[in-house]
């Protein structure tokens, strides 16, 4: 299985603690594609996503066109985490390149990376 930067994917986020995100939610694949692919490294970074809108920087909005998902929703930015890649039960398709753009924007923010334009 091919993913890159972007992909929208099924995963089991089960078993969770706290108010991490939980159940089976499509999520966004935003780790390296050279890493994704590599044997070696079995996990790989996603944000979890929900049809219930978020406010603010750190939740951009993500339409169902092109991607897979069926209903317009957001990124969980502040809900980033590693999976194992046995944990993704299929792949729905793929950003497009605008909501991709402003996921790195919201996760630039969240991480307190230089490039951001919110600071």
């Amino acid at each position: 299985m091919i993913l890159s930067r972007g992909s929208v994917v099924l995963v089991e986020l089960d078993p969770t603690v706290g108010n991490e995100q939980r159940g089976v939610r499509p999520c966004i694949v935003v780790s390296d594609p050279v890493v994704n692919q590599d044997q070696r490294f079995p996990v790989l970074c996603v944000v979890p996503v929900t049809g219930t809108l978020g406010v603010g920087a750190l939740y951009p909005q993500l339409s169902p066109t092109g991607s897979g998902l069926t209903k317009v929703s957001c990124a969980l930015v502040d809900h980033l985490r590693s999976i194992d890649k046995r944990r993704i039960r299929r792949v729905y398709g793929v950003l497009p390149a605008n909501e991709l753009a402003a996921l790195d924007e919201a996760l630039r923010l969240f991480l307190g990376l230089p490039g951001s334009s919110a600071r």
